[in-house]
């Protein structure tokens, strides 16, 4: 990593929706650690659309130090989109993004910019264990990363979130990419940068609840696995081509049976059939119709995101439209 002649920057970008019990603590926590990195900071907060006193927190968070910046959405576009308005807003050498609920200790930020001193591009924060997380999100969350790190080919570091370092050039790799169905850490890892991580034990949300459902995850790696992979659709070629010779056999059975005098309920079988592969098609249309979508998603090029008000300059903006 080359030692620029002017003192280096990191920007903290936080999306923040609803989160306005948490905000004074991270806020105050966030100063406290970047004070200790010794490098010129700001913190980017990025409102996607709060209704519960969120934007009127972090306009006093402005008014209180000029090295803390808002990007206001007009409305909840999500939290990759919110993520994706921080990180083009952010003018740093590095950026750290990080969720704003104090899952992610803003007190590992320090150890993050120490890595990227080693000369690392990307440093992921790795979650080692996860407080008062159930056993289904836990085996979840372990079989979705191993899976898409075999399905992709390329290394989507295990366990871990959002909460991650990036130098500049990973940055501006990350906005050359212009799909609006958005996996912000995948697309972070595809640039194929440099990468390193550091562990730490992720603590229970202090206030608030999770904006993440059961149906949010799902269809977060559903996203992941069609923006990234084919390996659905050769899954459905592959099941299609184990299907039609059982479905010959199964033909072949019932005039075997009927020829030899066997008692074969026909009628029997013949529901059972239709009904299995009736679902099994519909399977399969649906796994083309998830590209299908995507691809009309992408035609439409609408913007990512519509902010409606700023705080703060924004030199470095690069709205992906």
């Amino acid at each position: 990593m080359q030692t620029p002649e002017h003192r280096q920057r990191l920007s903290v970008v936080c999306p923040v929706n609803n989160e306005r019990e948490n905000l004074p603590t991270l806020f105050t926590e966030l100063r406290h650690a970047l004070d200790q990195t010794t490098l010129a900071w700001e913190i980017v907060f990025v409102d996607d659309g709060s209704s519960d006193g969120s934007a009127e927190t972090i306009r006093t968070f402005c008014q209180e130090d000029t090295r803390v910046r808002a990007i206001f959405l007009s409305r909840n576009f999500g939290h990759e989109a919110a993520a994706t308005a921080g990180i083009d807003h952010a003018c740093g050498d590095a950026v750290v993004l990080m969720d704003a609920d104090l899952q992610d200790p803003p007190s590992l930020i320090p150890a993050l910019v120490e890595k990227w001193r080693e000369g690392y591009d990307i440093v992921c924060a790795q979650r080692v264990r996860r407080s008062k997380e159930s056993a289904f999100k836990r085996a979840s969350a372990y079989i979705f990363y191993r899976m898409m790190t075999r399905l992709v080919g390329w290394n989507l570091p295990a366990d871990t979130g959002n909460f991650r370092l990036m130098n500049r050039l990973a940055v501006e790799a990350f906005q050359d990419c212009p799909e609006r169905n958005r996996f912000v850490r995948a697309l972070v890892a595809w640039t194929g940068f440099r990468q390193a991580t550091v562990p730490f034990d992720r603590p229970p949300r202090k206030a608030g609840h999770s904006k993440y459902r059961m149906w949010h995850m799902c269809a977060l790696a559903l996203t992941s696995l069609t923006s990234f992979s084919v390996a659905p659709l050769r899954i459905a070629t592959a099941i299609g081509l184990l299907v039609v010779p059982f479905a010959t056999l199964t033909v072949l059975g019932i005039v075997i049976g009927r020829l030899l005098g066997a008692p074969v309920p026909v009628n029997v079988v013949v529901v059972v059939s239709i009904w299995f592969f009736g679902g099994l098609q519909c399977l399969l249309v649906g796994i083309a119709g998830e590209y299908i979508g995507r691809i009309y998603i992408e035609t439409q090029r609408r913007p990512v995101y519509v902010v409606r008000e700023r705080l703060g300059g924004h030199p470095r903006e690069k709205t992906h439209q």
